[in-house]
């Protein structure tokens, strides 16, 4: 029998964690003995506004309970609510289509009265279970929450039960995404559809997919098809995770899956830095210092395009065309990070030509010229662009941005450090603002001192889960200060994820943590709280085959 190394590590992995939940779990639940009866130990995101009724009777499925809804039978939310009502309390209730229904029922309504793309009402009573929203996506969250309440609330759901209450719940903000790096290790389709799956569970909304770096181009553009024959295989000696790219309708079948699910996903296409793949099929884009010294393939950190060579703008021109149109995103994310331009455009004689004819005094004010153009492309196939949030320094102190970033750029916050200058800045200049702190966010670094990664570690920050999960968004700032803040994301930089348990196991707890972040507002959240509705959240994960990381160091001793 031919077992693998990772297949034996992952087994490995689940048995202690199935251990650890034999010992563990009786002991939490001595700290807190109402929980495994609770319709709230399970709820996470922890939702804004619930209401338990404990003196009123529950409802419950009986054979003649049915779901009573408008929208068809094969509408994705009436299967989700089909799926959990068979899982969780072994009913098979069927579809009472557009009628009354005069036994106990499972209401799914579309209520414009209802404002807000995302926002549900969870009602339970005896003779109604019942999940408004004005959108399909509230619905899907609805639908979420009540698998969590028949999750954690296991003594009424092992009866048919769920205890009267309700829900009323809306998301702190719009924009809630996890990022995935395929660029540097490959990820099959069937693994980034894992992967939707469960971060839609914990009501994360968008996916970016980082497509392009120094390590591979993973994305298919038709019109230079060998951007992928030869820029997906850029280590040729490579066995497994490191090759391999995305065809456009393998991209389509991701994009169809994560719309069902109420996730958007958004492209990455990293310029004008980290470009050692798309110059090692180009070398032409290189800057012209460089184009006499033999090329390394998946070098990270040296090659930039050059700012001054029309092929370039040309080139993408074709790229971010084909991205658009494949893609329903409004958001084309385009790196602009750790641009070596000392390296780069500081040597090169066209970019120190082109400086001199616009006037410029530093070498960094390229990026005005390099975005400019690059920019134009996006708007004219109807885009619009996201950027990495660079400054005037990589520490502090840091004064102000790398470059001018234009008006409508959506920035990202993500060096450790910088983020209240970068919450200042983006305020002043009127940009929108996701945030993605390194301290908090950054979801590839270890857990724990001699944590995980166990290879390919540069010397990465310990960021634990108590530290993502006191991650405020805000920042503690006034309301007035914060209102151009659009979201969270947590990074998954994947040098040190070779497969998907390994990117499975560096988000789960965190990625519960930024999650709750993302979505519940400050006033309703709590360490403690979190730790316990966490539990039964991890076990239900690992039962869906989910490689976690059991967060031992929290548990109540």
């Amino acid at each position: 029998m031919n077992v693998s190394k990772k297949k034996i590590k992952f087994a490995t992995r689940l048995l202690l964690g199935i251990c650890w939940w034999l010992c563990v779990l009786p002991l939490s639940l001595q700290a807190a003995p109402s929980l495994p009866c609770s319709p709230l130990s399970a709820l996470l995101p922890m939702p804004n506004e619930v209401e338990v009724w404990a003196e009123k009777a529950p409802f419950r499925l009986t054979e003649e309970t049915a779901i009573v809804t408008q929208l068809p039978a094969d509408e994705f939310c009436v299967k989700e609510l089909q799926r959990l009502l068979n899982e969780q309390m072994q009913r098979d209730v069927p579809v009472a289509q557009g009628r009354k229904h005069s036994a106990s029922m499972v209401e799914l309504v579309l209520d414009a009265s209802v404002e807000g793309k995302e926002h549900y009402i969870l009602e339970v009573t005896k003779k109604k279970l019942s999940i408004k929203a004005s959108t399909k996506a509230g619905l899907y969250y609805g639908v979420k929450t009540l698998e969590q309440i028949l999750l954690g609330d296991v003594c009424r759901t092992e009866k048919g039960e769920v205890a009267a209450l309700r829900v009323d719940d809306a998301p702190r903000f719009p924009r809630r995404a996890l990022m995935l790096d395929p660029a540097r290790h490959f990820y099959p389709v069937e693994d980034v559809k894992f992967f939707i799956e469960q971060m839609a569970r914990y009501k994360y909304n968008v996916l970016q997919l980082h497509l392009t770096d120094d390590q591979g181009w993973r994305v298919e553009i038709e019109s230079h098809p060998e951007l992928t024959r030869l820029g997906g295989f850029c280590t040729p000696k490579a066995k497994g995770s490191e090759n391999g790219f995305y065809t456009q309708q393998q991209l389509k079948e991701i994009i169809a899956y994560a719309a069902q699910r109420n996730v958007e996903v958004v492209p990455e296409l990293d310029v004008p830095g980290h470009t050692t793949a798309i110059v090692g099929v180009f070398p032409e884009l290189k800057c012209a210092h460089w184009q006499k010294e033999k090329h390394e393939s998946g070098l990270p950190y040296r090659y930039m395009l050059c700012a001054a060579n029309e092929q370039v703008y040309a080139l993408y021109d074709d790229i971010i065309r084909e991205v658009a149109a494949l893609f329903p995103s409004q958001h084309i994310h385009l790196g602009g990070d750790e641009s070596i331009i000392e390296k780069n455009w500081s040597l090169c004689p066209r970019c120190q030509e082109l400086k001199k004819k616009l006037g410029y005094r530093e070498d960094r004010q390229l990026m005005n010229e390099f975005f400019r153009r690059i920019l134009t492309s996006v708007r004219k196939y109807g885009k619009q662009a996201t950027l990495w949030c660079e400054l005037d320094n990589i520490y502090m102190p840091a004064n102000e941005y790398l470059f001018d970033y234009p008006k409508d750029v959506t920035l990202v916050t993500w060096r450790m450090g910088l983020t209240p200058k970068c919450i200042e800045l983006t305020a002043a200049h009127g940009h929108d603002l996701l945030m993605a702190p390194g301290e908090y966010a950054y979801l590839d670094y270890p857990q724990l001192k001699g944590d995980l990664p166990e290879f390919n570690n540069w010397g990465m920050p310990i960021t634990t889960l108590e530290k993502a999960y006191e991650f405020d968004p805000g920042y503690g700032l006034p309301e007035a200060e914060q209102r151009h803040i659009v979201g969270v994301m947590g990074t998954l930089w994947a040098e040190a994820m070779q497969d998907i348990n390994r990117v499975t196991y560096m988000t789960y707890p965190r990625g519960l943590a930024l999650a709750e972040a993302g979505w519940t507002q400050m006033a309703h959240r709590g360490w403690k709280s979190f730790c316990r509705r966490m539990y039964p959240n991890l076990l239900h994960l690992m039962k869906q085959g989910v490689s976690v990381r059991v967060p031992f160091e929290v548990v109540p001793r």
